[in-house]
Formats: structure tokens, C-alpha cells, sequence
């Protein structure tokens, strides 16, 4: 059923219709460039930056850039498959879940995930605040407060702000970013050869911990990609939205943060990685004042993204519209933020590495392999729900007793194999059945 924006007086006509709580139809899809930007702006952020020189640092030039290119292949064929599943069928992550895991199974995996994706919100709205003040001594309080009421602000705009800020903050990503190795470089005399051969610290971090740090980076916000790619006008525009961001927009963001630390940019990269800021300021007036532009479009644009996932997410459980509430949601991240408690990034990434994986498996296999057919949903499928436990349990055993295992990968595999397996067998069970049940009589048909 389709609704005439003019006659929602909840929700204003000039800022469109979201179909929060149905699929996109034909006639509002976008095209794939707006698709695509809204994916491609999405990573390409400096908080990947960060983690890409800490890869870098860990594991020396040439590792680190295979573990991040390894990372978003796997990305792209997750984020991919579920992509083309939304780009499809014009659904939302929740109404995936509605079919997968049933009515009430679906108010568990879209809160679970709806609820996580806020303290990617909560991270980026203290990281524009410690950002701010580290590169020029603003109240790390008051850049964080301007923060969130700028990006709740974009959020309520929707689909189209996604887009919008995709557009801007990309380029002066690419930009800057090119600026910034400039000044890291200048002065320390270095050949392409010494970059490609910097061998790192050889610290305590994998190879597959790498790997599995560019998954869980996008674990959530990718798992509920159809908020996004419902909008394309087919599958195969929304898998080559995706590709936009895994592996092109992703790995860039990694790199550049990979490079700056291999050129000697950065200061302390065992912590700040190639977080590049403070490279831009102090050269002029009118370059800092970019910067400072810069990391409100950049961050805001990733905080818009996680805050939009939330939305969706949460107005397909409780009926509003994605609106009201994307401005409560907003508000929640930013008392999380200003507590401070979004500093436990690493713990975070842990979390989503091993429990979140295993429920984009499941609608993989259950919507693209098996063909789920939404007419038979049911109240909680148990099939799912066992395949995600198990699939997340094995991930954490993974975690502890196997170092240098890609625990999300290991929750993708197992979920998906024990999904698989459950289903074939309760059809094996249920053909069984019908061929041992008696025989019933056929009644006579009259004319």
C-alpha cells in the first residue's frame, strides 16, 4: 500500500516519503548515481583513515594492504549478496527480517541491530569532539553538542541528505587527504621504494585480526544496507552501488590512513593511525577553515548514515515515521557520546565482528539461496535463531582460542551452513510426513 505524501500531516510533503514500513516502489526509486553516493561517502571517513594506519603499523606496508583489500572483497560479496536482495525487492532490513525471522523474530535482529548502529552514531559525534580539539583546541563538549545537532539535523532530511553529503564529502576526502601526505612527506626524503617496503612495528596484531577489524568496521551499517539499496532500481544497480564503497570507496579510506603513517606522517600511529587533521592546520587561515568544514561534512556524513540505519530500523518496529524518530534517537547518541563511553571502540568492533556477521548470512541464504517466500512468515522461525546462536558462538570461541582468526568470517560460514542444513532438513522432515500420512478419501465434486 503507497500513501499520498500531501495527506500526512506528520510528515512534511516537501521532504518526501521514506516507506519505512513498505517497499520502495518502481516509481520512487533513484538512480544509481545517488544510489552510489550514498554508499561511496559512507567509508570513506577518517575513522577509517585511523585504523588503516594502525593496519599499517601493525603489519608493515605490503600486509597491511593486502588484510584491507582481503577485508573489503569480503565486504563487498556480503554486503553485496544483501544488496541485491533489497535493490530487488525495494525492502528495508526490517522487512528482510519479517521474512526471515519471523514476526516476532524480526523485533529481536532489527532492535539488536537498530540499537548497536546508535553507538556508531554516539562514536562519530565524540570523535568530531576529540578530533576538533586535538587540531585546534576547541571544547571537545561543545564540537561534539554542534556535531549531533548537525547530524540528527541532515538524518531527518533523509535518503537525499545521504546523498547530498556523499557528493561533498568524498571529493574533499580525496582531496585533503592528498594534501595532508604531501605535508607528512615533506622532509623526510623518502623513494616510493621506502614506503612500499616499510615493515611496521610487528606488534601484537594479526593478520587475520586486520582483516577482520575492515569487517566488523561495517559489520552493522552493512548487514542493513537494504535501508539504502532498497531505493535502486534493480538488484544489479544496488550490487553496483555497493561496489562503489567495497572495495573502491573503503579501501581508499584504509589506504590513505595506511600511507600516511608509511611516509612518516604520523606522530604517534600506534594510536592515532593516519589520522591526517592535524597535517592540515597551521599551514594557512583559509586551509584550516576548510579543515575545520571538512571534519563536520566527513564525520557528519558517516553519523547521518548510522543514525538513518537506526531510524529505519526502529520505525519498523514501533510504526512511527522515520522522523520523530531519528531526532530521539539523536538525542540518546549524544548522551551516550558526551558520557564518554563511545571511547570503548575496540571492544565495539569486537562485538560486532562476532555477533552481528551471522544474521546477514541467514537472509543470504534464506532469501537468495533458499527463495523465502514472504507469504510464509511466521510468528519466530527457529531455524534462524539457531544458526545465529551457534553461528556467533563458534565466532567468540574463534576469537579466544584461535588468534589470528577473521571471526566474522567464521560466523558468516558456520551461521550460514547451519541455516542451510536446518532448512533441508525440516523439508526432508515435512516430505516425509505427507508421504507416510494416510490417505484421505477425496470427496466427490458435483456439478
Amino acid at each position: 500500500m503507497t500513501h499520498d505524501v500531501g495527506q500526512q500531516p506528520d510528515r512534511p510533503a516537501d521532504l518526501g516519503e521514506e516507506y519505512e514500513h513498505e517497499p520502495v516502489p518502481i516509481e520512487a526509486r533513484r538512480s544509481l548515481s545517488s544510489i552510489a553516493a550514498v554508499w561511496f561517502g559512507f567509508p570513506m571517513n577518517l575513522g577509517n583513515a585511523v585504523f588503516g594506519g594502525v593496519i599499517v603499523y601493525n603489519l608493515g606496508f605490503v600486509n597491511g594492504m593486502i588484510a584491507l583489500l582481503l577485508g573489503n572483497l569480503v565486504l563487498f560479496g556480503y554486503v553485496g549478496a544483501l544488496s541485491y536482495i533489497a535493490g530487488k525487492t525495494g525492502r528495508s532490513f526490517s522487512l528482510q527480517a519479517l521474512a526471515t525471522f519471523g514476526t516476532t523474530g524480526r523485533l529481536i535482529a532489527t532492535g539488536f541491530l537498530a540499537t548497536v548502529v546508535i553507538g556508531w552514531f554516539s562514536f562519530q559525534i565524540g570523535l568530531t569532539g576529540t578530533t576538533m580539539h586535538d587540531a585546534l583546541g576547541w571544547s571537545p563538549m561543545l564540537a561534539a553538542a554542534i556535531g549531533a545537532l548537525i547530524y540528527t539535523g541532515l538524518t531527518t532530511i533523509g535518503i537525499r541528505a545521504l546523498s547530498w553529503l556523499g557528493m561533498i564529502a568524498t571529493p574533499l576526502f580525496v582531496i585533503l587527504g592528498g594534501i595532508a601526505l604531501y605535508y607528512g612527506a615533506t622532509g623526510n626524503n623518502l623513494a616510493v621504494g621506502d614506503v612500499v617496503g616499510y615493515e611496521g612495528s610487528g606488534t601484537t596484531l594479526t593478520f587475520g585480526a586486520a582483516v577482520g577489524i575492515v569487517i566488523a568496521g561495517f559489520a552493522d551499517s552493512g548487514t542493513m544496507t537494504a535501508d539504502f539499496t532498497r531505493w535502486s532500481k534493480s538488484g544489479k544497480s544496488a550490487v553496483a552501488a555497493t561496489f562503489t564503497a567495497f572495495p573502491v570507496s573503503n579501501f581508499v579510506a584504509y589506504a590513505l590512513g595506511g600511507l600516511v603513517v608509511a611516509v612518516g606522517g604520523s606522530t604517534d600511529p600506534a594510536t592515532n593511525g593516519g589520522g591526517f587533521l592535524g597535517l592540515l592546520t597551521g599551514h594557512s587561515a583559509l586551509l584550516t577553515a576548510v579543515a575545520v568544514f571538512f571534519v563536520f561534512a566527513n564525520l557528519g556524513s558517516v553519523a547521518s548514515h548510522c543514525l538513518y540505519n537506526g531510524a529505519v530500523g526502529w520505525s519498523g518496529i514501533t510504526k512511527l515515521t522515520m522522523r520523530p524518530v531519528a531526532v530521539a534517537l539523536g538525542v540518546l547518541g549524544a548522551a551516550i557520546a558526551l558520557t564518554g563511553v563511545w571511547s570503548y571502540f575496540l571492544d565495539w568492533l569486537n562485538i560486532l565482528g562476532i555477533f552481528v556477521p551471522p544474521i546477514g548470512a541467514i537472509l543470504i541464504v534464506d532469501q537468495l539461496v533458499l527463495k523465502r517466500s514472504v507469504a510464509t512468515v511466521t510468528r519466530l522461525r527457529a531455524s534462524a535463531f539457531t544458526a545465529w546462536v551457534i553461528g556467533a558462538g563458534l565466532a567468540t570461541v574463534s576469537h579466544y582460542l584461535v588468534p589470528g582468526s577473521v571471526d566474522a568470517l567464521v560466523g558468516i560460514v558456520v551461521a550460514a551452513a547451519v541455516f542451510w542444513t536446518y532448512e533441508k532438513a525440516l523439508g526432508r522432515a515435512a516430505t516425509s510426513e505427507s508421504r507416510t500420512a494416510p490417505a484421505q478419501a477425496t470427496p466427490a465434486v458435483t456439478a
